[in-house]
């Protein structure tokens, strides 16, 4: 040992001799048997910073050489190449890498394998280093070994552990216990431990105490167990005892002995002392291992138990139930329910101590017995008042009869019998009268302590036995009283039969939808309901009376029949009308007329209304106006209002009324405009001037005839005519300059409008003219009649002083006299060359 330790010394100085220091970890010694496999967890780390494993080699009982300072011994393991490891050489494979991991495999191994490994590691910058590893293989597979907690008690929970020093992943093993419980295995392969671990758990027992715990080493593969370790298991618990009675049985009858003995079957530690128990009551003078009871009575019956204790705790038996037989005492029956409700089911049930229990009974019902009933149960299910009494019972069992106790009495309750309601008013009720009720009934148990009444829906607990209606309504209900003690009972419905006036009278239209004059209508009357039913109609209209009957028909509705209609019903209660229903009739307008404010006429400049009145329903929405020559004024409200007014407003009005069902109109009614005492005045001096004009124009007439004459024959003009004339007269100058076309038949002045500006002329026709039907340029000429006046009349013309007759204006601007025109009366032929001075004006007749 001391040159190994020696060689150990001196291994580890050569290396370190040798290189820097390398870190390796790895287990210190892998355990094995033979032809398992052997799992070698191993890491490294190289001096320095970015070094690699260049080479590795693996020793088996290395040395080293001093000669050339180098290591001999088998080699299990080489790369022969820079940074190539082969994964397998033979049994050892490489599960490692060039960095960091030394990872070995070795299987199988055998016995021979004992000894040390040397892994001799090389880094790419030739540092070098030797790490020895110890391998123990053994012959056949070692014994697991068992750990238990330093102390077990009863009832705990314990967790045993079974480890073996092994694991390999080429070589299956499992770990199994003698003992049920939770086994959980754990499997543990890193630098710091190879092993395998199984932890068993289990509730520790007093009957474990003393027995074996084994831990085998199975081999699933083989299906055999490789080897074992067995421990004993020490638990500490408390005294576990036992009673033994004699006789066994443990029955026996009133008077006789019986004794029980305590037996302690386990305790660990030991016990202390024994006492007794009787239903978990301390017997304090019983402090021996056998109890005796020399005389047993009945109150001796129950269950006894014996105790110990120890320094765990106090141990209990299992109790003896010591049965004393005896005869049944004395019986009382006891009822469910009581009092008992009629109807309800009711149980009577028979008690009696007596041991073994009774197996017959007999029963009594007011001292007599009833047949037919042997059970320690009489049911009576649907109770009557009949079954109320005493009631009684005999017990009997193997050891003879009992005696008969005292009676029980069942009392049957029931709610008040036969209730009625009673009506104390004798003669018939009308409505708004007063009624009295009164609530009696025939019998009842437990007595009766109220009332209750209810009448329309309403329920009223706290009246007492009568009851007053004060009015009476007409549509009281049904009323109905009860009677009540524990239960209420309820009278049939009464009736009030009250009599009343007719209810919810109403008109009834039909068609109900618009009525148009000149329909069919019919009106009902109708009501909901009356006591008596004997009715008779009545029909107002505008309050007044109309007519008897519940139908009121109209052939042909007209709108005079419109207006408010009541129905009346009455029956000998009373009477009552219904709401007013009015009745409106639809028609298009009628009775149009125009009325005139002031009726009497009405002066020029004052205001004149005209009002369109008439008679529709839906009312008119639209007016229409027209005057005394049937045109549209525009004007569409019902008032035409004219402000001022003029005589030219004088005429014939009427007006159109348009609704939803037609249109009509008034007849015409005049508007008189007087005029007023200033335009009196002013056409008087008109008239005046008037007459004066015409006998100036006679004069002019004359000369103009004589100048008209001299014309046509210097101009040499056919005397058959066309029928065209013009005027012919002196250029003057004009102060508006006007369009003049060839075929102009004359021109309008609109600042002439308030004068007198036309003339009428006829012209006589000459035999040439009545020889040809129309001229050559006038087709219009042809319809003149050949009866013509042979005279001409000349108009009074009179300028205004805004402007000229005409369109021609004086050629002296300042001049301001009357202008007038020479009258030519061409023929038929070419229009003669216009003179100097000459201007022709065709007018159109």
């Amino acid at each position: 040992m001391h040159l190994l330790g020696l060689s150990l010394l001196l291994l580890e100085y050569l290396a370190f001799a040798d290189s820097a220091s390398w870190t390796v970890n790895h287990p210190k010694t892998l355990y094995a048997w033979n032809g398992t496999c052997i799992w070698i967890p191993c890491s490294y780390k190289i001096p320095g910073t970015g070094h690699t494993l260049e080479n590795l080699t693996v020793y088996h009982n290395f040395e080293y050489d001093k000669r050339t300072r180098d290591y001999t011994g088998t080699v299990l393991y080489k790369n022969q190449k820079a940074k190539e490891f082969p994964s397998r050489q033979e049994r050892v494979q490489f599960l490692g890498n060039d960095r960091n991991n030394c990872t070995l495999l070795i299987s199988p191994v055998n016995v021979n394998d004992t000894g040390k490994l040397g892994l001799r590691m090389t880094s790419v910058d030739n540092n070098k280093w030797l790490e020895a590893i110890s391998l123990n293989v053994s012959e056949r597979a070692p014994p697991p070994l068992i750990q238990l907690p330093s102390e077990i008690q009863e009832l705990q929970e314990v967790t045993a552990s079974c480890f073996l020093n092994f694991s390999c992943s080429g070589y299956k093993i499992h770990l199994q216990w003698s003992l049920e419980g939770h086994a959980n295995t754990l499997t543990f392969l890193n630098v710091e431990s190879v092993s395998t671990e199984s932890r068993l758990t289990f509730r520790a027992q007093w009957i474990h105490h003393g027995k074996n715990l084994t831990c085998q080493l199975w081999d699933p593969t083989q299906q055999q167990v490789l080897s074992e370790e067995t421990v004993g298991l020490d638990v500490k618990h408390t005294p576990k005892l036992e009673v033994q009675v004699s006789p066994r049985e443990a029955t026996i009858r009133e008077g006789e002995s019986v004794t029980m003995t305590c037996q302690v079957i386990s305790s660990h530690p030991e016990y202390w002392h024994v006492w007794w128990l009787k239903d978990g009551t301390l017997l304090s003078r019983e402090r021996t291992f056998s109890l005796t009871l020399p005389r047993v009575t009945r109150q001796m019956s129950g269950k006894y138990q014996c105790q110990a204790q120890n320094a765990i705790g106090s141990g209990i038996s299992e109790g003896v139930d010591l049965k004393v037989h005896y005869a049944p005492e004395s019986s009382r029956v006891q009822i469910f329910p009581s009092p008992a409700k009629e109807g309800d089911k009711v149980q009577l049930i028979c008690l009696s101590q007596a041991n073994p229990l009774p197996t017959n009974y007999t029963w009594y019902y007011n001292g007599l017995e009833v047949p037919g009933r042997t059970n320690e149960n009489f049911e009576i299910p649907k109770v009557l008042i009949r079954h109320a009494g005493r009631y009684s019972c005999l017990a009997e069992n193997s050891l003879g009869p009992g005696r008969v106790g005292e009676e029980a009495e069942l009392v049957v309750q029931y709610p008040p019998q036969e209730v009625i309601t009673v009506i104390q008013n004798s003669a018939p009720i009308r409505e708004g009268d007063s009624v009295s009720l009164y609530c009696t009934y025939n019998s009842s148990n437990p007595r009766v302590t109220h009332y209750s009444w209810n009448i329309v829906g309403f329920r009223d607990h706290l009246q007492p036995a009568w009851l007053m209606i004060q009015k009476v309504a007409w549509n009281a209900g049904p009323v109905q009283c009860s009677a009540c003690n524990k239960w209420c009972s309820w009278s049939p419905s009464v009736n009030l039969d009250v009599h009343y006036a007719p209810k919810d009278v109403r008109v009834l239209i039909s068609p109900p939808t618009e009525i148009h004059s000149g329909y069919r209508v019919l009106l009902q009357c109708d009501f909901s309901s009356s006591r008596p039913t004997d009715v008779h109609f009545f029909w107002k209209k505008n309050g007044i009376p109309l007519k008897e009957g519940r139908d009121l028909r109209f052939e042909a509705i007209t709108p005079e029949d419109a207006g408010s209609y009541h129905c009346l019903v009455n029956n000998s209660i009373g009477q009552t009308t219904s709401q007013a229903w009015e009745l409106r009739v639809l028609y298009a307008p009628r009775g149009l007329h125009v009325s005139i404010s002031p009726k009497d006429g009405v002066v020029e400049g004052k205001t004149a209304v005209l009002s369109c009145e008439g008679d529709a329903n839906p009312p008119i929405f639209q007016y229409t106006w027209f005057d005394w020559n049937n045109q549209d004024i525009h004007h569409y409200h019902q008032t035409l209002k004219l402000d001022p007014v003029t005589v030219q407003h004088s005429g014939a009005y009427w007006c159109q009324g348009v609704n939803q069902l037609g249109r009509n109109h008034s007849p015409p009614s005049t508007l008189t405009v007087h005029y007023s005492a200033a335009t009196i005045s002013r056409r008087a001096a008109m008239g005046v001037g008037f007459f004066l004009a015409i006998l100036l124009l006679a004069i002019w007439g004359v000369k103009l005839r004589q100048t008209w004459k001299r014309i046509r024959s210097q101009q040499g003009f056919q005397e058959n005519s066309n029928g065209q004339s013009f005027f012919v007269r002196n250029i003057k100058a004009r102060r508006t300059p006007q369009a003049e076309g060839p075929h102009s038949l004359g021109c309008y002045n609109p600042v002439m409008e308030d004068t007198i500006s036309y003339a009428t002329l006829h012209f006589p026709l000459s035999e040439t003219n009545a020889q040809r039907p129309g001229g050559a340029r006038n087709p219009e000429a042809r319809g003149l009649s050949p009866n013509r006046d042979d005279t001409v009349t000349y108009s009074v013309v009179q300028r205004r002083q805004v402007g000229d007759y005409e369109n021609v204006t004086p050629e002296v601007l300042e001049d301001e006299g009357i202008h007038y025109s020479e009258l030519i009366h061409f023929g038929v032929g070419e229009r003669p060359v216009t003179p100097e001075g000459v201007d022709y004006v065709t007018l159109k007749h």
